[in-house]
């Protein structure tokens, strides 16, 4: 059972502290997620720098950030991880602010690193929700036009680069560093049947990760839970394969992408000996079992690296992707948008109109990107959609 005080017993602490000191250590690095005075006591029982999986990790992203989205969600990320852990410790603790009309002998140091780490944190987010907004808005008129976007996922160092810029013909970072990938890269590729998609590099995924890691990048994520299709691509030369499948579709589940169609892109297939190699269909059902997932879902095998199984891939894409899928719906449409009223009767093919107080009740043959543009105001099974009713 964990410790309170240090997560490691007394003996293992006085072990680690006395192989600290026969290495000369200057970090130790804990793979588990401490508490503020878990990581302040281990420092003080082994005198070295102490940090947790999670920082390490908010370390390497800041490391990795390029564009300004990415460094302003690491920095929130960074943030909120660090908020909690501030102390006032001896010579750290500041007079300021004392005298007539103040409030007892003034504020400490650590009250005004915590308020001024508290007001940076309302800026990031604020500047982080109009990031929001602005790729809502690009995804609105890329769902105007009908062309599906399909997300890459995976594991970290999967190969999701090396792949994407196969398949692109871009020069996307790739690299055998964790989380080599942060900001998503969007490019138009054209399928076999002619027919064009826009695909979505994204970051790699690990195993627990940190709370505030998926709540700064929500923006990131977003792209794929909006994704019309998922290209789950695996390393299929590590012995953990499975377990990393097992921990994407958790991560897929969090972010509300649980049931996007996906197919398992087996990668890396030039590191198998050829002996060694399984049929793609047979390998891709046992690793989905092995992981405690349906083996229904397709798969491929490629290598990112030489080109090998991209035409399998594609072909596979073009049978599986939607694209722009017409279905009789119902739409509930406030009067005063007459823009989307009128975009119905421009674009769809209306059966039936009618009429509810203030309300346009309409029944329409509609395509998927007419569909995604006004979800808004969709109507399933005679029950307005939740997401974002038009009574909000």
């Amino acid at each position: 059972m964990a410790d309170a005080a240090t997560l490691l017993g007394y003996g293992k602490v006085q072990e680690l502290k006395e192989l600290a000191e026969a290495l000369s250590a200057d970090v130790l690095i804990v793979d588990h997620e401490l508490t503020p005075t878990q990581q302040r006591n281990l420092e003080k029982a082994i005198g070295v720098k102490v940090i947790d999986r999670t920082q390490l990790i908010l370390d390497i992203f800041a490391h990795r950030a390029r564009t300004a989205e990415g460094r302003l969600q690491v920095e929130l990320a960074q943030l909120k991880y660090m908020l909690p852990r501030l102390s006032g410790q001896g010579h750290s603790l500041s007079r300021l602010g004392g005298g007539i009309g103040t409030r007892g002998p003034g504020e400490t140091k650590l009250e005004t690193d915590r308020r001024r780490i508290a007001t940076r944190i309302r800026k990031l987010e604020e500047d982080l929700e109009r990031v929001r907004v602005g790729r809502a808005l690009h995804r609105e008129k890329r769902d105007s036009v009908p062309v599906p976007t399909v997300s890459i996922a995976g594991y970290t160092n999967a190969g999701k680069s090396t792949l994407f810029n196969r398949l692109t013909s871009a020069a996307v970072l790739a690299d055998a560093r964790m989380f080599a990938t942060l900001d998503p890269t969007v490019r138009a590729i054209t399928l076999p049947s002619r027919r064009r998609i826009l695909l979505s590099d994204t970051v790699g995924f690990i195993r627990n990760l940190p709370t505030t890691l998926v709540e700064a990048f929500r923006a990131t994520l977003e792209e794929v839970a909006e994704a019309a299709l998922i290209l789950h691509v695996v390393d299929v030369s590590s012995d953990q394969s499975s377990q990393y499948i097992s921990e994407v579709f958790r991560v897929l589940s969090e972010i509300g992408a649980a049931g996007t169609p996906q197919i398992l892109v087996l990668n890396k297939a030039d590191q198998l000996a050829p002996e060694t190699r399984d049929d793609a269909t047979i390998l891709g059902a046992r690793l989905l079992a092995d992981a405690g997932q349906s083996a229904l879902t397709p798969s491929v095998m490629v290598s990112g690296l030489t080109g090998e199984g991209l035409t399998r891939l594609l072909d596979l894409i073009d049978r599986v992707v939607p694209f722009d899928v017409v279905e009789t719906v119902q739409f509930r449409i406030p009067l005063r948008d007459g823009a989307a009223i009128a975009l119905l009767h421009r674009c769809g093919r209306v059966r039936a109109e009618d009429y509810d107080g203030n309300l346009c009740v309409m029944e329409v043959d509609a395509p998927e990107s007419l569909r995604r543009r006004l979800r808004r105001y969709l109507i399933r099974n005679s029950t307005q959609v939740v997401e974002n009713s038009v009574q909000k």
